[in-house]
């Protein structure tokens, strides 16, 4: 295990969160930039107390569950109380409550990531029925149409934002569903670090769907000689894995100022126009 300077053991293997970190993790880098980060999350916290006391915009209107964050200690069946009975009562309750989508790949993470957040089986629910119902629809439907839609509509903006990665992908005949699919269904879950995954969800539930395309834009964009460097399909699937890691994704808050400047322009007409083009052109595909 690494070691501090002076030669104790760092003691934080699991996170804030309950995830156990790799053997691998940089703690030194990791506190730096904690350290530093602590005075934005309490100005941050404070901002959102009031925002939250005078708007709030959030209404009330299995199996595969052992396989729900199984490096998450509080997630495991030893743990008490353990999180997987919260969360099968929310998957539940939500597949009785919207019955056009019941249950669909990648609900338990994001249900998972709620409860963590919230502690809370009802306050986890309500969000989750914000994200599912309004915020991302047709995402998690039987037919996912909302989540391809919305993947075809990425490679369009890569081809007006980054049309030299858009190329690369055409010749060499790499759909976007491979390469970016579980940025979507996961919304970033174990893509990115936790911190940075949070910050997203902020946007998320308060500014809506095109923060996802912010993000997904700002790492294309900021690797695009990385990815460019890539000479065949495989090789390409391998970079777009590479980007989602380093300090760049890490330091969230620099991370999440870079989301709103890289990109450019990103207005919700636009993106709307090519939803409606994209998902005519998949129903016509059948």
């Amino acid at each position: 295990m690494e070691r501090r300077e002076d030669g104790r053991e760092w003691p934080y293997r699991v996170d804030p969160y309950g995830f156990e970190r790799p053997e691998d993790f940089d703690y030194a880098s990791y506190e730096a930039f904690f350290s530093r980060y602590l005075v934005v999350l309490t100005r941050r916290a404070i901002k959102w107390s009031k925002l939250l006391k005078g708007n709030n915009r959030i209404q009330k209107s299995l199996k595969d569950m052992n396989r729900t964050f199984p490096d998450n200690v509080k997630f495991r069946k030893t743990a008490d109380p353990c999180l997987q009975h919260t969360l099968y009562n929310v998957l539940v309750a939500y597949g009785h409550h919207n019955k056009a989508v019941g249950y669909c790949q990648g609900m338990n993470f994001i249900a998972g990531y709620l409860i963590l957040i919230t502690k809370n089986e009802e306050e986890s629910f309500w969000l989750l029925d914000a994200l599912i119902g309004r915020i991302l629809p047709d995402y998690y439907s039987p037919a996912m149409l909302g989540l391809k839609t919305d993947q075809e509509v990425l490679g369009e903006l890569v081809k007006m934002k980054v049309p030299a990665v858009a190329e690369l992908m055409e010749r060499h005949g790499v759909m976007w569903t491979l390469v970016v699919s579980r940025w979507f269904i996961c919304l970033f879950i174990d893509i990115l670090p936790v911190e940075t995954v949070l910050r997203i969800w902020d946007c998320l539930f308060y500014e809506g769907s095109k923060i996802i395309f912010r993000v997904a834009l700002t790492l294309i964009k900021q690797h695009q000689a990385f990815i460019l460097e890539a000479t065949n399909f495989p090789d390409i699937c391998d970079k777009f894995k590479q980007i989602t890691k380093g300090t760049f994704v890490t330091e969230c808050h620099s991370f999440m100022q870079k989301i709103f400047t890289d990109p450019g322009s990103l207005p919700m007409a636009t993106i709307n126009k090519l939803r409606e083009t994209c998902r005519e052109k998949l129903l016509s595909q059948g």
